[in-house]
């Protein structure tokens, strides 16, 4: 069944305090998705967020973001006031979010509903924290440690709880309680006010796709409490980092800076972490897009301290022997999109033909002249049926502004390949995403951005940049059923709608 979906970041929501989050007009971009014709939400990681406000580089890989909880919600549970709230200044700009007024403003907030809650008699949130133990002692943990020492990384904290001596943890666990308990009952309201979305998600026909960075962030409770499965070196420091070579786009790479991970000691331990991990996720969501899917065959690993990508090498991965494990300890039904984009070596290919995963076709990819991994395989025309078709990602110049900057060559075989002559760039995007829904592709998943003809005000983010990123929100007036009838249309002219018995 080909189906199709729209991807769409929960803090790009609009709603009243500041940010995208799990309030009202989150149902209601459901309905919203529901009334398009739409099977899937794919949006980003719902992780918290350190340095930079990336998704990507999270304080944890099982926790969620404080700031996507429902403030509403707590007005109406009497944990806070709608006074309380309304004066908080969390940002006023409707399409832009303001992350040091959130940090500075949002927190103290959760910190009075955490005063006002009856813990003790909310059989609910124990069950909550012995449920999720596993993780959630080493992240409260971790933020209360931190908040401690100003929120430095752990790398810079005293040695004895930085190396967790037992009894340094024994003394931050007691000092902290408090701290540390908030941490929890936070975590506790995000996953209660998730869960609850996603059951009202499902109940409308929509499936969520959730979004696995394949790296921890190296100031993260995961990096902090499992230096076991990381490539560090005796003093506790990371010996070798991630990142990507030198290409057309960068002449130094991108150096990200995550620790790379000790494939060793995961596969000595049935890579019980990821399994752990995945099993989350698919607790979280009905189905994931893994990033840098090719780091599993090989990933490039630079030495810690260098100050740009040129001098990594390749190293193999764990390879389809991750995705046997999974496989067989969590079954063989999960939905996984493989993110196998950029330069793709035939054993890439390979390990995306054996997991049986979809890949992704970007067709912004298709015209790039610098891009030298083989822009005819996102061309719609070459797709297989097992992949999933995007005009673009988080990553990319929304469709309309990727129009207006490409060269003239470039767009004289888009206009080729769509079948038109004119230059006006609403008609383009038109065409080019008519050429992916009629593909074969088994999903086809637009950002809304693109559906709605939007400019590089609505970029999500551009790689290697600091600032301006993760930060746009949708103005609610753009969300009209014309628009909502003008998405249907695509998904019911080429047959991407699910039908009753399907779902």
């Amino acid at each position: 069944m080909r189906t199709s979906g729209i991807l769409f970041p929960i803090f790009s929501l609009p709603s009243p305090y500041g940010i995208g989050c799990f309030s009202k007009e989150a149902y209601d971009f459901v309905d919203y998705l529901k009334e398009c014709g739409q099977s899937y939400w794919q949006i980003l990681p719902l992780g918290p967020t350190g340095y930079g406000d990336s998704p990507y580089q999270s304080f944890s890989t099982f926790a969620g973001n404080p700031y996507f909880i429902d403030l509403t919600a707590l007005i109406e549970e009497g944990l806070l006031t709608k006074k309380e709230c309304e004066s908080a200044d969390l940002g006023n700009d409707e399409k832009s979010i303001d992350y040091y007024k959130l940090y500075k403003n949002r927190w103290p907030l959760l910190r009075k509903a955490y005063d006002r809650y009856d813990k003790e008699g909310d059989a609910e949130f124990r069950k909550f924290q012995e449920e999720q133990a596993y993780w959630l002692k080493d992240y409260s943990l971790f933020m209360a440690v931190k908040d401690r020492f100003e929120g430095v990384e752990w790398r810079k904290w005293a040695d004895d709880i930085r190396y967790r001596h037992k009894n340094a943890m024994e003394y931050y666990q007691t000092e902290e309680y408090f701290n540390i308990e908030f941490y929890q009952f936070v975590q506790y309201l995000f996953f209660k006010q998730w869960y609850k979305l996603k059951a009202y998600a499902n109940e409308q026909g929509i499936k969520i796709i959730g979004d696995i960075p394949i790296y921890v962030s190296p100031d993260s409770s995961d990096a902090w409490a499992n230096p076991e499965l990381f490539q560090m070196d005796e003093t506790g420091n990371f010996a070798r980092v991630a990142g990507c070579p030198p290409d057309g786009f960068a002449a130094e790479g991108q150096l990200w800076g995550n620790p790379l991970y000790r494939w060793d000691y995961h596969r000595d331990t049935g890579y019980e972490w990821w399994v752990k991990r995945l099993a989350a996720c698919y607790n979280m969501y009905d189905g994931v897009r893994i990033d840098h899917f090719r780091g599993f065959d090989e990933y490039y690993s630079i030495p810690a301290g260098d100050k740009n990508a040129v001098n990594g090498v390749w190293v193999k991965g764990p390879g389809i022997d991750l995705f046997n494990t999974v496989k067989y300890r969590l079954g063989n039904d999960k939905m996984i999109i493989a993110e196998d984009l950029g330069y793709m070596t035939e054993t890439v290919k390979q390990l995306v033909k054996d997991s049986g995963y979809p890949g992704m076709k970007v067709i912004e990819f298709a015209f790039d002249e610098r891009d030298s991994s083989g822009p005819v395989a996102y061309l719609p025309h070459n797709y297989n049926e097992n992949c999933a078709a995007y005009t673009g990602t988080h990553d990319n110049e929304t469709l309309a502004q990727w129009i207006s900057g490409i060269s003239k060559r470039e767009l004289s075989k888009v206009k080729k390949y769509i079948g038109i002559e004119t230059d006006d760039v609403d008609v383009i995007v038109d065409g080019l995403i008519r050429v992916l829904q009629m593909s074969v592709a088994k999903y086809c998943i637009i950002p809304l951005q693109d559906y709605l003809k939007l400019g590089k005000e609505a970029r999500i983010n551009t790689p290697s940049t600091q600032g301006g990123n993760w930060i746009w929100r949708i103005d609610k007036k753009l969300l009209t059923k014309k628009n909502a009838k003008y998405i249907r249309d695509f998904a019911e002219t080429y047959g991407r709608i699910e039908t009753e018995e399907e779902l």
